[in-house]
């Protein structure tokens, strides 16, 4: 293999599960956590068997340590994102949540959402919302959801049409961060870091 000339960190990705903060007798939060969690352990799984660095590498994917119901949770994931060098988050869920209390606010991370399309839970109504909340901010976000509608427990059997929006974003996430503030010759409109205007 040639000798990687690539300079700095490669960029981590970073899976965000988002749940229904909301606790009390319903048992809406409890009744989601494993469920969720699933969902971010089958999304990384995916990641890591399948999308490479430009070295040949596997990329490396990070979870968040809780689910993330509130803004607590949230900033403690940006905190923990920031020590890992996460440049690309996918955030996952399969049911409603409080999308500006759990959406990643970070203006330069690369995002993705995945919302759940299951039967019992509205993961595409928090799709549609955050992703609404995102253009409100001004936070580009790229959103993915299952043409089927799967069962509850379906989680971690990530449908072809998933898998294949998944790893469009994930490719091109991936090759964005890595590409971000480096300095590549004969691309673009000046060769060798040359200006025009510095040329007599």
């Amino acid at each position: 293999m040639a000798k990687n000339r690539y300079i700095g960190e490669y960029p981590v990705i970073g899976i965000r599960p988002i749940v229904d903060g909301r606790r009390g007798p319903m048992q809406l939060r409890e009744g989601l956590e494993d469920q969720v969690m699933a969902m971010a352990q089958a999304a990384k799984k995916l990641y890591e068997e399948n999308l490479y660095y430009s070295n040949g590498e596997h990329v490396k994917v990070v979870i968040a340590d809780t689910s993330i119901g509130r803004v607590p949770e949230s900033a403690a994931c940006a905190e923990k994102f920031k020590r890992e060098g996460v440049a690309i988050t996918l955030s996952v869920t399969p049911c409603w949540c409080y999308g500006s209390e759990t959406m990643d606010m970070d203006p330069m991370t690369i995002k993705g959402v995945w919302g759940f399309n299951g039967t019992e839970r509205p993961g595409a109504v928090y799709l549609a919302s955050v992703l609404a909340t995102h253009a409100q901010k001004g936070l580009p976000a790229f959103g993915i959801y299952g043409r089927e509608v799967q069962e509850r427990d379906a989680v971690t059997e990530i449908t072809d049409d998933v898998k294949e929006k998944l790893l469009r974003f994930g490719r091109a996430a991936v090759a964005a961060a890595t590409m971000r503030g480096k300095s590549y010759l004969q691309i673009g409109s000046m060769c060798m870091g040359i200006d025009r205007k510095s040329v007599v």
